[in-house]
């Protein structure tokens, strides 16, 4: 039983991992595409943002195949857009061809950031389901890892053809991602939505006989119960859950996660460290981010989703609040790296591991397609915004005015934790969705 859930979950959480490799890999790569092309400032722009256009496109419509095709048949296009898009920016003989399968590429990791959570979530006990959708999460950041590893490994290769290596590689794991999938059944809650009852019942026999019974027959209840209330994610009994994830997902990026990450060398130039000190201080950030996601995936089923969220808002709004100060005092050297070390570990403990499993278990099955697509599309569209604005804040706000902002949104999650969010530790999906449910 638990082998079974696990490897399945692996399998999946491989779509993670390809989110992450796919997000970073492109920065060993811009530079030589920059001047192969002879590419101005727009152009350029625009080509390392091409992927994240496709992302927010990717999130949005996710939700689409997964309810038509299913979550695994999905999750194999998704593998197939990896694949395509890897071999065919490596390949790519201009630049036009290179943006479009950059954009294909960026369409898997918005599409992967809906599925593969829906997917795990389905599939899991209640007791590790935590554990389990945060393999994704944590695949995330692995996969990022791995692509500026990666990318160190194969600079200087193939006579200044590096850069085509760097991105070409991404098709060992998309294909493997792609023939694994094979060896996963689809999910049993999709598979009642179609009346599909028997294949169901045998996929839960295969995680859990002793309870595959009770699961079919509490989730045809359910599904008749929701069946009247029809399929429509704006009906007014899904307030509660549209509410919850919508917040979730906008405070995830307005705690300034991906300005952080995207600038944090030029971050650290603006303490006054030098070049190289910025740089390896960065590549401390991605290590202390891979540790507590790394820790946070491990105790989050002990502990539950509301008081990690909890303990990292206090610590997000206090490392936050020390960074904005140490701008407004010129305080910053050494300072300013160490706080934003502190910052991350506490994002990665709470935000970057409870995000995606909270947002998969809030919705009923009728919705939960949908719902975990507005969650990711709203992740997306802020990401993208507050990375396009963060360098102009910067520049007319100032270091400690921009860390000001980000520290009240932080004062405001901390309120949505205490008086909105819900603790859906231990909960089989349908009990959370009773108590979330407006009936």
């Amino acid at each position: 039983m638990k082998k079974n859930v696990f490897f399945w979950s692996v399998v999946v959480a491989l779509g993670g991992l390809l989110f992450g490799f796919d997000t970073a890999v492109i920065s060993g790569a811009e530079k030589s595409v920059q001047q192969l092309w002879q590419l101005n400032s727009y152009q350029h722009g625009l080509t390392m943002s091409i992927a994240l256009i496709g992302t927010v496109i990717g999130a949005i419509f996710g939700s689409v195949p997964s309810d038509k095709l299913g979550r695994r048949t999905t999750l194999s296009w998704i593998a197939m857009l990896y694949l395509v898009s890897a071999v065919g920016a490596a390949l790519a003989p201009t630049w036009v061809p290179f943006m479009v399968f950059r954009f294909l590429g960026g369409l898997g990791v918005g599409a992967s950031s809906v599925t593969a959570p829906l997917y795990i979530s389905e599939v899991s006990p209640p007791a590790s389901r935590g554990r389990m959708v945060g393999m994704f999460q944590f695949n995330v950041v692995f996969g990022i890892l791995l692509a500026y590893l990666s990318n160190y490994l194969l600079a200087g290769l193939g006579g200044g053809q590096d850069w085509r290596w760097m991105l070409g590689v991404q098709a060992v794991p998309s294909l493997a991602f792609f023939l694994l999938l094979f060896r996963i059944p689809e999910s049993p809650r999709w598979l009642l939505r179609q009346n599909r009852t028997a294949e169901a019942r045998a996929v839960f026999e295969r995680i859990d006989p002793a309870t595959a019974e009770n699961n079919v027959s509490t989730i045809l209840v359910a599904n008749a119960a929701e069946e009247g209330a029809g399929e429509s994610l704006w009906a007014p009994q899904y307030r509660r859950p549209v509410l919850l994830a919508v917040l979730f997902a906008m405070f995830n990026q307005l705690a300034g996660i991906n300005a952080i990450i995207y600038y944090a060398p030029r971050i650290f130039e603006l303490t006054g460290l030098g070049q190289s000190a910025a740089l390896l201080s960065s590549a401390g950030i991605g290590l202390v981010n891979f540790c507590f996601t790394l820790l946070a995936v491990n105790i989050i089923d002990k502990f539950g989703r509301r008081k990690l969220m909890l303990i990292g808002s206090v610590g997000l709004i206090v490392t936050l609040g020390l960074v904005a100060e140490a701008f407004y005092s010129q305080r910053s050297g050494l300072l300013v790296p160490l706080l934003l070390f502190g910052y991350i570990a506490f994002f990665a403990f709470s935000q970057g591991a409870v995000i995606w499993v909270f947002i998969s278990e809030i919705f009923p099955s009728a919705v939960r397609a949908k719902g975990q697509a507005l969650g990711s599309s709203t992740h997306w569209v802020l990401a993208a915004l507050i990375t396009f604005a963060f360098p102009a804040l910067t520049e007319k706000l100032g270091g400690g005015n921009t860390f000001a902002f980000f520290c009240a949104m932080m004062v405001l999650q901390l309120l949505y934790v205490w008086k909105l969010m819900p603790e859906t530790k231990g909960k089989t999906l349908e009990d959370a969705d009773k108590v979330l449910v407006l009936h």
